[in-house]
């Protein structure tokens, strides 16, 4: 996992919905998320960018900061 810059968006219930993230050097805009898990190290959330990339944005609240996990293609997650 590598923490990453994310812009997000809160809305009133505080449920989050990640908007962008950049991750090496490059920003890479979310086009859908899906499931969402949450674990002792945070929440989860399967996002899509273009070209039908797959990552894994996890957020901390305890540290207020976002880790990327890439997806592998074929692989399946939590």
């Amino acid at each position: 996992m590598e923490r990453i810059a994310v812009t997000a968006r809160f809305d009133e219930g505080g449920k989050v919905t990640p908007l962008n993230f950049t991750w090496q050097g490059r920003v890479y805009l979310v086009d859908s998320t899906g499931r969402r898990w949450q674990d002792e190290f945070g929440e989860h959330i399967l996002t899509m960018v273009p070209g039908g990339r797959v990552f894994e944005l996890i957020y901390h609240p305890g540290e207020g900061a976002w880790y990327l996990k890439p997806v592998e293609p074929g692989s399946t997650t939590a």
